[in-house]
């Protein structure tokens, strides 16, 4: 006899455990946590500075040495995630990762030590995380905030009210990338610091006014640079709460005095952090100068708090990729009667050949339907070609709650829902998304043949079947006998179909 726990036998819902993997340019960090009654509870931390940003060559490849050293950690990472099932560990790739050639094998390698996909995102979509996770670790409030952390390769700022960004920026700045470029030979000269600050503010200078005028009233700093600087300003008593402004110079000049990183010695400041340091110094004091910031509170939450917040609201049917389409509707002023219609038969056609395509996995029914609702969207630029301006519009746009391949899944659905199959974008999706974009791509491209004449009245529902690459499609009756339009362009999409090895048979 199976017993059920007492708390399951009440009905009620047994705590989910999730996990998030920060894969940034100077640490690694993994976090576990218990979602319960929409509250969580982190029961888990794990962290290694991997400075994966020091490994960078200049053909954007990863220097052997730093790639065995990112995989060894990913391996004990994926030891403690050993039994997660899929959906329960987000894992995204920040400032390095964006860098890396198409043609590295490194994420792949990264993936199967890690044991869970890894998800590259663009830095306004890091910068949004950023915001949701600090958000959630402070008094909701009115107040506008500015939010400003510090990585490896990046800096994200964001101006936000409550659990909403306003605005975000990722500057390409961070403490591995400064520090490599002003005090690679460990000197800290006066001069040297200068530079680097100087670096700083001319990345900040093309968005100053912006965040300056965003009439913000406190300011808060995330994640492991403005945590240590914090920490040592506190420990040499230049600071109580949080970093002041002056706390940053006396900080400034005591690394100067210092001369080398060798000769740092700073209360809090752990050894494994000093390489950085000073980078990560002259990055702050750069952005504390341009945007005229004077004291910054320090939050314990950053991107992977954000990474479960997210998750937690996915959950709840709270995703922000819906609200991001509904956006992209209106602002595009598609016809969103006709993009439901379509959407509506594509899911239909999709859970017919769910099982033998291999279509189960939810996410693919999410993307299929918002490629279905946005597959119209380049209208607005022009009719002609409106496939490939709608390609272009979702591969290139800031999509918040999108990851870079999925942006890139819905530009490729988009591109191919008319005319010839993208067969050379097919081909550049790695490898094990090639067939499933290209199985979606031939489901979109039926839905929306079946809602040409753009009638709310039109309603085949057909029946289709899938053998490998040989399709039927089915309709009932007469219909397709009293459509001899809808015939006609089926026989000519068979033909098409035919050029990419995909059998189409019909009636």
């Amino acid at each position: 006899m199976i017993e059920v726990p007492a708390q399951a036998a009440a009905g009620l819902m047994l705590p989910e455990v999730v996990a998030a993997v920060d894969l940034g340019s100077n640490s690694f960090h993994m976090i576990v946590a218990r979602i319960n009654d929409g509250h969580m509870q982190i029961t888990d931390r794990l962290k290694e500075m991997v400075r994966l940003g020091e490994g960078l060559t200049e053909d954007k490849q990863l220097d052997p040495e730093v790639s065995n050293r990112a995989l060894a950690c990913l391996e004990r990472f994926g030891q403690r995630l050993r039994g997660f099932p899929p959906g329960r560990v987000r894992a995204v790739g920040t400032n390095t990762l964006r860098q890396l050639a198409p043609a590295s094998d490194f994420l792949q390698r990264a993936e199967s030590a890690l044991g869970h996909p890894i998800e590259v995102i663009a830095g306004r979509e890091e910068a949004r995380l950023i915001y949701l996770g600090v958000a959630h670790d402070l008094s909701a409030g009115t107040e506008r905030r500015l939010v400003v952390d510090i990585g490896g390769g990046s800096t994200e700022i964001i101006v936000g009210m409550g659990f909403s960004p306003r605005l975000r920026e990722s500057l390409y700045m961070g403490c591995v990338s400064m520090s490599r470029r002003h005090f690679a030979d460990g000197r800290i000269s006066a001069r040297a610091m200068q530079k680097a600050e100087l670096t700083g503010a001319l990345e900040v200078r093309p968005v100053r006014e912006l965040f300056r005028r965003a009439g913000w009233q406190t300011a808060v700093g995330s994640s492991g640079t403005i945590k240590s600087i914090a920490s040592v300003v506190a420990a040499e008593g230049w600071s109580r709460d949080g970093i002041s402004a002056d706390a940053l110079s006396r900080l400034r000049d005591a690394l100067v005095d210092a001369g080398r990183v060798s000769g740092i010695e700073l209360a809090g400041l752990a050894d494994e952090r000093k390489p950085v340091f000073p980078g990560g110094v002259a990055v702050l004091r750069s952005v504390f100068e341009t945007l005229g910031i004077e004291h910054m509170q320090v939050s314990d939450y950053a991107l992977r708090e954000g990474l479960i917040y997210e998750m937690m609201g996915r959950s709840q049917h709270e995703d922000v990729r819906e609200r991001t389409v509904n956006t992209l509707c209106r602002h595009f002023q598609i016809d969103t009667g006709h993009g439901q219609r379509v959407r509506a038969t594509a899911l239909g056609l999709l859970r017919q050949v769910a099982e033998s395509w291999s279509l189960q996995d939810s996410n693919q029914t999410l993307l299929l339907g918002w490629a279905a609702r946005l597959h119209e969207i380049g209208v607005m630029v022009a009719h002609s070609q409106h496939q490939k301006h709608g390609a272009y519009l979702l591969r290139n746009a800031d999509l918040a709650g999108f990851t870079r391949p999925e942006q890139t899944l819905l530009a490729v659905l988009v591109l191919g829902h008319r005319r010839k199959l993208p067969l050379q974008d097919l081909a550049a999706l790695p490898p094990g998304t090639r067939e499933t974009t290209r199985r979606l791509c031939v489901i979109l491209r039926l839905a929306v043949l079946l809602h040409r004449g753009r009638s709310p009245l039109n309603k085949p529902n057909p029946a289709l079947s899938a053998d490998m690459d040989h399709l039927k499609l089915s309709f009932p009756g007469n219909w397709l006998a009293d459509h001899p339009l809808t015939q006609l362009e089926l026989e000519q999409e068979a033909e098409r179909l035919a050029a990419a090895g995909i059998q189409l048979e019909f009636g």
